[in-house]
This record gives C-alpha cells, structure tokens and sequence, in this order.
C-alpha cells in the first residue's frame, strides 16, 4: 500500500482527493496577526473578497515537518507501508524541503517528489501518481512516470497586474517586466526544469490576456487524443467555465478539471487571474 501526501498548493477538487484518499497538508497565510490554514481554515471565495477589501496583504508560510510528519502517520494509520510526498516546486517555496526532513524521520520508507510547479502542476503529477498506483504500478515505476508527465506539462498563468507576483516574491524569471509596467496584464509559464516563473507576454486589455492564453497554451500543448486540461481561476468561475467550455467544443479532452485557485497561490496572482494547465498522455 502506497500511501499519497501532497500540499495544499495542488488545487485538486476535493471530490477527487476523497476518492484517491490523497493526505492533503495544508500551508499557512499570515494576516496580519492572525494565521489560517489554506482550504481549511480560511476558504478561497472568502479569501478573495478579504484579498480585494482589506489594506493589510497576507504573506504565506510553508508547512513544516511536523506536518509532514502527521501527514505520513495518517497514511500508516490508513494502511501504507510506504509514502511519496508530492511538493511544489522548490524554487518557489520552502515546502520540499520541509518533507525531506520529515521524510528522514518517519518510520516507513518515503520518497519526496519536487512537482517543478504550482497548482495543477503539482495536482496532475498528483493523481498520476495515485492512478498509477491503483493500477498496481510499484513506487519506482510511478516516479518514473511523474518524470515523464513533468515535461510534458504545460501552465500558464494570465493575471489582471503583475503587483502580487511581485509583492508576493513569487516572480522568478519575469522580473524583467518589473519597472512602471505594473498597469499592464502578465501572462507567464512554469519552466518544469527549473520550476521557476518565467515570461510570456503582455496585453493591455482582459480580452486579450484571455485570448494570448489560450493560443500560447495551445501552441505549446502537445496536442493529442488523451488530453487532461485544467483551468483554474481567482474567483472568477463564470468565465472559467465559459474558458472551460470553448475547450470542451474543441479539443475534447477526457478529463476537464475547473477550480478556484487556493489562497497560498493567490496571493501571488491575485483576484481574476485565470490559469491553464495540462497534459497531453501518449
């Protein structure tokens, strides 16, 4: 038994968590005095609207071994003899480190995964894993896979500014673009080698930064007959579904994810942001 653990970042609906039985460890936001753990004690949609009114802007921090480590107890409890922890990426955050230690003190044997990525980066590297593993796939053969699904994948990330990437700490190779350009629309991508932002391109209006997505994305996309494509949002769920449904009519994937990107993560893409992330399987 091969027990999955990965963090809150991932942004998996919780129908799929519940059905792969995937240990979620939960980051934290720091408020001002006060401090949430992401999808549990402070939701996205409330997060959004305290996001847009409230002056003070919440900064994030990473979860911790002990975390980890509950989380890998949990999966002995639940019947593993073995673990894979699944990260964001590590040029981003703190977070893989954290379950490396714990992985160095847990009882069972666990191997810990850097996703390369945020979101459904991480989310699809996720369920590969937990699919794989219910099909009777041993841990060396389910990393192996994740390896090739990693450079596979493809996500970008339009958002309304560039303020909260920036402010967020959170720009990585887009930081080229800082310096009076915070009014115009950002579209970036995750490199899945370094697991850093980097640039795609800019637009002046919404229409446009929508429109640069979904041909960019596309563009780089390794089209084919088994896509799995997730669009993500920052509050922002009619448009996401309308994105959703353009990519229904013409590509037709076999699997459709959309969600509400989570609080750790919109803090740094801030509210309206829309995001595509996917795969195409041989």
């Amino acid at each position: 038994m091969i027990g999955i653990v990965t963090d809150s970042t991932c942004d998996i609906p919780e129908d799929l968590i519940a059905k792969y039985g995937i240990i979620v460890i939960p980051q934290y936001i720091i408020w001002g005095d006060e401090e949430y753990r992401d999808r549990v004690d402070l939701q996205p949609k409330a997060f959004y609207k305290r996001l847009v009114d409230d002056p003070l802007r919440p900064t994030t921090a990473q979860a911790g071994v002990e975390d980890f480590l509950k989380g890998i107890q949990k999966s002995v409890k639940n019947g593993a003899n073995e673990v894979i922890i699944l990260t964001v990426s590590s040029a981003m955050s703190g977070t893989y480190n954290m379950a490396v230690k714990a992985s160095e003190q847990a009882e069972i044997p666990v191997t810990v995964v850097d996703s390369k990525g945020p979101t459904m980066t991480l989310g699809w590297q996720v369920l590969a894993a937990a699919r794989r593993r219910d099909e009777g796939a041993d841990l060396a053969a389910i990393v192996d896979h994740l390896s090739e699904l990693r450079h596979n994948l493809v996500q970008m990330v339009g958002m309304q500014t560039l303020e909260y990437l920036q402010t967020g700490g959170r720009i990585g190779d887009a930081v080229k673009w800082v310096g009076g350009l915070l009014r115009v629309k950002p579209l970036v991508s995750i490199n899945h080698d370094s697991g850093r932002v980097q640039p795609v391109g800019l637009a002046r209006t919404h229409q446009k930064l929508v429109e640069m997505l979904y041909k960019k994305f596309f563009e780089k996309l390794k089209v084919g007959k088994n896509l799995r494509i997730a669009v993500l949002h920052g509050n922002s769920p009619d448009e996401a579904q309308t994105l959703a449904e353009r990519i229904r009519k013409e590509f037709d994937p076999i699997e459709l994810i959309v969600n509400i990107t989570g609080p750790v993560l919109g803090i740094n893409t801030g509210p309206g942001a829309l995001a595509l992330c996917g795969y195409a399987e041989p």
